[in-house]
């Protein structure tokens, strides 16, 4: 597999690269999978999960949030190894071909064994695999631009996490309707509790495969920027590079916060949601009654639809995949004509943002608790809007900004280092899951007040972020292009 017959640079071209659209095809069908197997995770855990003998052998709440979060948090740790490889060693296009077959092992080893065990193995390999890729493949899109056409880079990363949340959306309905559906014992007898995770998560293995291949088939087409050996070590260690790690490693952490609030929407939120009305159209029940009544029969019932748990987190990569133009092409312009809006001042909006979001999340927690009915679910939805409204300003800006600002032999490097973010946030989540839970398996936070928590930590981590970015300095470094 040498790389001598591939595109070693970016093409002298101002028009989109033609690698592009194998690497975002790739990174839905990836994003499918991942997405598709967390959606229902933690009902798995706390539903479905089995003893060696077959009996149901299930985690407490608190005890499934804390194996989630190191679970979320290994996938963020990992890329800095695959980091590593792609940039010192494999090269990109290695790292994350070999590390994806290793992920489509881990989706088919849960698939296979609904034990500890099997949970535990599968679990490992793709935090493995899917952690290794991972800041390879963001690396990938920003290396397939040049001096000529790097003005689209703002674009394509945009359209990049639009794949994303593309491939996310239709994994967070699916999965779960797959996990409910093969898990009913009068359709499949006993073979439901071993037939419905089988499903739910074998189904997310075939699409990682799928994603492979896609990557695969454009290797010709996209640019393979060679491993820089020892020459990466160099630029990594040099007063430059040590800089530019010192200067991002401290934003980082400022991110790592984010991360914690935010990856909660597949624990804590689910959970939540779980105690919720889950009925999004109860509001339209007289104007179908009249319906109903006018002929429309077909209609009957359609107030009292209700959505499972799991599925509520769709809206999230629904939104953003709405936001990202609205942002892109009309709110962004519109603010710059009157401030400039910097990367460093969306991503400090995002994180106020996100302390709004927490409040609702508490607020709606506090319903839960002091109402006869369970609250309506438009209270996590509207929840949901203000975080994709963080995540635009924080992550996709973030994930630009950290490309931008990596030297050129340490662009894997640097994008592994703003994932390990994420793994820092997570980390400190699941410690505060296993920190709270009682003996009795009650919490120490209970009720609104683990929600009061987090959006506290919150607000003090985006005033101490302002701080710092008011001192940071820019400097940006963009792949060279080929001889014309």
């Amino acid at each position: 597999m040498s790389q001598t017959k591939y595109i070693t640079a970016p093409l002298p071209m101002e028009t989109m690269p033609p690698g592009v659209p194998y690497i975002i095809g790739n990174e839905a069908a990836e994003r499918f999978c991942y997405y598709g197997m967390k959606t229902v995770l933690i009902i798995f855990m706390t539903k479905f999960l089995l003893n060696r003998q077959g009996e149901l052998a299930v985690m407490s709440n608190e005890e499934a949030k804390g194996y989630y979060h190191l679970f979320v948090a290994g996938v963020y740790f990992f890329p800095i190894l695959g980091a590593i490889l792609a940039d010192a060693v494999w090269g990109k296009f290695r790292t994350i071909f070999y590390l994806s077959l290793v992920y489509c092992l881990g989706n088919f080893a849960l698939a296979a064994d609904q034990t500890r065990i099997g949970l535990f193995v599968g679990l490992f390999l793709i935090t493995l695999g899917a952690g290794g890729i991972k800041s390879s493949v963001s690396a990938n899109v920003g290396d397939q631009f040049g001096p000529k056409n790097k003005h689209l880079l703002e674009k394509v990363f945009g359209w990049f996490y639009f794949s994303i949340n593309f491939g996310s959306f239709f994994s967070t309905l699916l999965t779960p309707v797959l996990l409910d559906h093969f898990s009913r014992k009068d359709l499949y007898g006993e073979s439901a509790k071993h037939l419905g995770p089988a499903i739910a998560f074998g189904v997310p293995g075939v699409l990682m495969a799928l994603a492979t291949l896609i990557f695969w088939l454009g290797r010709k087409k996209f640019v393979h920027i060679p491993p820089g050996g020892s020459t990466m070590l160099k630029e990594a260690t040099s007063r430059e590079g040590l800089t530019v790690i010192a200067k991002l490693g401290v934003l980082y952490l400022f991110i790592a916060m984010f991360w914690a609030l935010y990856e909660q929407t597949g624990g804590a939120w689910v959970l939540q949601a779980e105690n919720m009305d889950r009925r999004l159209l109860t509001w339209l029940q007289p104007v179908e009654q009249q319906l109903v009544a006018a002929g429309f029969g077909f209609l009957d019932g359609l107030s009292s639809f209700e959505v499972k748990a799991a599925q509520v987190q769709a809206i999230n990569p629904l939104l953003i995949m709405v936001m990202i133009p609205l942002f892109s092409y009309v709110i962004y312009p519109g603010v710059n004509r009157v401030v400039r809006l910097t990367p460093l001042r969306k991503m400090a909006v995002g994180m106020f943002l996100m302390v709004v979001t927490f409040a609702i999340s508490a607020y709606a927690e506090m319903l839960i608790g002091g109402e006869r009915r369970p609250p309506t679910i438009w209270w996590q939805l509207l929840a949901f809007f203000l975080l994709t409204a963080a995540e635009l300003m924080v992550s996709i800006t973030a994930l630009e900004f950290s490309y931008t600002q990596a030297p050129k032999k340490m662009k894997s490097l640097i994008m592994g280092l703003y994932l390990l973010s994420s793994a820092v946030g997570n980390l400190f989540t699941a410690c505060v899951n296993f920190f709270i839970e009682n003996p009795d398996g009650t919490s120490r936070l209970p009720g609104a007040s683990y929600y009061w928590f987090f959006a506290g930590l919150m607000f003090v981590t985006s005033l101490l972020f302002c701080v710092y970015a008011a001192f940071y300095k820019e400097k940006t470094y963009i792949q060279d292009g080929a001889a014309e």
